[in-house]
C-alpha cells in the first residue's frame, strides 16, 4: 500500500523491527568471526546463546542466529539443548584448503596477470595499504578482514561472481587458528602484507613466475 492510500491519521507502516535485528544479528555474526580468529572462541569449548548474548549485551535470539551462519561456514556445530561447539581444525585441513585455494586462485590470476592492464592494478594499492595498516598495529581480526578484502578486490577483475563467494569462503576458514597455535606475532601479520604491494608489482609487471610463486607462498604461509 502506498503512502497516498495510507489510514488518515496513521503513518505508513515500516518494518523497523526487523531491519534492526538483522542489525544486531549482523553486528553480533561479525563479533563472534573476530573472536574466532582472536582465538577467543577456543576449539573444542561449548558455548551458549544466553552466555553470548550477556557478553554482547543483547538477547540470545540474535547470537543463535548468528551462531548458525558460523555452522553452515563450518565454524561451529549446533548440539541441541546445549549451544555450540566450536570445531577443531588440524594442520592436514589447513595444508588441503591451501590446496584448494591455489587450484582456484592462481590459474585466475595468471590470467588476470595476462590481461588487466597496470593501471588497473595500481587501483588496489589502498587494499594492500588498509592491510598493511592493520598488520602494523598488530590488529589481527582486523588483519584478517582486510586481507580478505584485497584477494576479494583483485578476484572481482575476473568477472566470476560465484568464484570470489567461493574463494572468500575458503579463505574465511583458512583464518581460523589451530588449536595450541600460538598468537599470530606483528611481525607476522606485516611479512604477510607485504606479499599484497609484491603480489601487484608482479601482476602489473605481468611476470607469471612471481605471480604463482607469490600466490603460492601466501597460500602456504596462511
Amino acid at each position: 500500500m502506498s503512502d497516498e492510500h495510507a489510514p488518515q491519521g496513521r503513518e505508513p507502516l515500516i518494518p523497523q523491527q526487523k531491519v534492526l535485528r538483522h542489525s544486531v544479528r549482523g553486528q553480533v555474526l561479525d563479533a563472534l568471526r573476530a573472536a574466532l580468529v582472536d582465538g577467543e572462541l577456543v576449539p573444542g569449548e561449548i558455548y551458549s546463546g544466553p552466555a553470548l548474548g550477556e557478553r554482547f549485551g543483547v538477547s540470545a535470539t540474535p547470537v543463535r542466529e548468528a551462531m548458525q551462519q558460523l555452522a553452515l561456514e563450518g565454524a561451529v556445530e549446533c548440539l541441541p539443548n546445549r549451544g555450540f561447539r566450536v570445531l577443531t581444525r588440524t594442520p592436514r585441513s589447513q595444508a588441503e584448503l591451501s590446496e584448494v585455494r591455489a587450484l582456484i586462485e592462481v590459474p585466475v590470476m595468471l590470467r588476470l596477470a595476462r590481461s588487466v592492464p597496470a593501471a588497473t592494478w595500481e587501483s588496489l594499492r589502498p587494499a594492500a595499504v588498509a592491510a598493511a595498516e592493520a598488520a602494523e598495529e598488530g590488529d589481527l581480526p582486523r588483519y584478517a578482514e582486510a586481507d580478505r578484502a584485497f584477494h576479494r578486490a583483485v578476484l572481482s577483475l575476473s568477472g566470476n561472481a560465484q568464484l570470489v563467494q567461493i574463494a572468500e569462503e575458503l579463505h574465511r576458514r583458512a583464518q581460523w587458528p589451530l588449536p595450541g597455535a600460538p598468537r599470530v606475532r606483528r611481525g607476522d601479520l606485516v611479512a604477510d602484507a607485504a606479499e599484497h604491494s609484491a603480489l601487484l608489482d608482479a601482476l602489473a609487471a605481468g611476470d607469471l613466475a612471481v605471480v604463482e610463486r607469490l600466490v603460492r607462498g601466501h597460500f602456504a604461509g596462511a
